[in-house]
C-alpha cells in the first residue's frame, strides 16, 4: 500500500525558496569560522607567554607575533565572535530554526546515528536534515563558545566580573576552563572539516546555499 510522504520539518525554512541554507546563515557561519581561527591562533600565542602545562605552541601556527599583538588580535576576534554569535543565535531563535533543526534530540537517536556513522551507513541524502549526531555537535559548539566568552571575560576584566570569576572558581581556574573550552572547540572544528571532506557537497551548500 502506498503511503503519503510528509516533508521533514527541518526542511521547512529552506523549502520555501529552494535553498538549503539561507544567506544570513551562510554569512554568519563564515564570520564565525574567521573569528574562531583568529581567536584560537592568537590565543595560542597568549598561552605561550604563560603556559598552563609543560608545552607551548610553535610560533609558526600562532597569530600576533608577540604578546601585545596577540592580545590585539584576540580582542578583535572576540568582538566579532560575540556580535556575530549573538546575531546567529537571535536569528535561529527568532525564526524558529533552532527548534526545527536541532530538536527533538534523544540519547537513543544519538546512539543509533552514531552507530550508523561508525559503520559508514549514515545517509547524507538530504543536506537540509541534520542527523542526531550533527544536532548534538552543533549544540555543543554553541554551548562551548558561550563558555569561551564567559571565561574570557573573567580573564580580560577579572575585577569587573567578580561574580562570574567566583562562579568559575577564581582567576586561575578560569584559565583552565578557557583552555579546555578552546581545545574542545578546536577538536570540533577538526572533526567538522573532516566530515566536510567526506561529504564535499556540504561545502558547496554552505557557499552557494543550494
Amino acid at each position: 500500500m502506498a503511503t503519503l510522504s510528509h516533508p521533514h520539518p527541518q526542511a521547512d525554512d529552506a523549502a520555501a525558496n529552494g535553498a538549503i541554507h539561507p544567506a544570513w546563515l551562510r554569512i554568519t557561519h563564515w564570520l564565525n569560522a574567521l573569528a574562531v581561527v583568529i581567536m584560537v591562533t592568537s590565543g595560542w600565542r597568549i598561552y605561550d607567554a604563560s603556559p598552563l602545562f609543560g608545552f607551548s605552541f610553535p610560533a609558526g601556527i600562532t597569530l600576533g607575533g608577540w604578546l601585545g599583538g596577540a592580545l590585539q588580535w584576540h580582542f578583535a576576534g572576540m568582538w566579532l565572535l560575540a556580535g556575530n554569535g549573538l546575531f546567529y543565535l537571535g536569528m535561529n531563535l527568532g525564526s524558529g530554526r533552532l527548534a526545527r533543526r536541532f530538536f527533538p534530540l534523544s540519547p537513543r537517536g544519538i546512539a543509533s546515528d552514531l552507530g550508523a556513522a561508525l559503520r559508514g551507513r549514515l545517509s547524507h541524502s538530504d543536506p537540509r536534515r541534520y542527523n542526531a549526531v550533527q544536532r548534538l555537535a552543533y549544540l555543543f559548539a554553541m554551548l562551548d563558545i558561550a563558555v569561551l566568552v564567559l571565561s574570557g571575560l573573567v580573564l580580560w576584566k577579572s575585577v569587573q566580573f567578580e561574580t562570574l570569576r567566583t562562579l568559575l572558581g577564581g582567576y586561575e581556574a578560569a584559565r583552565y576552563v578557557h583552555f579546555t573550552a578552546m581545545a574542545l572547540l578546536t577538536a570540533f572544528v577538526a572533526v567538522h572539516v573532516l566530515m566536510v571532506a567526506l561529504v564535499p557537497r556540504t561545502l558547496s551548500a554552505m557557499i552557494r546555499g543550494k
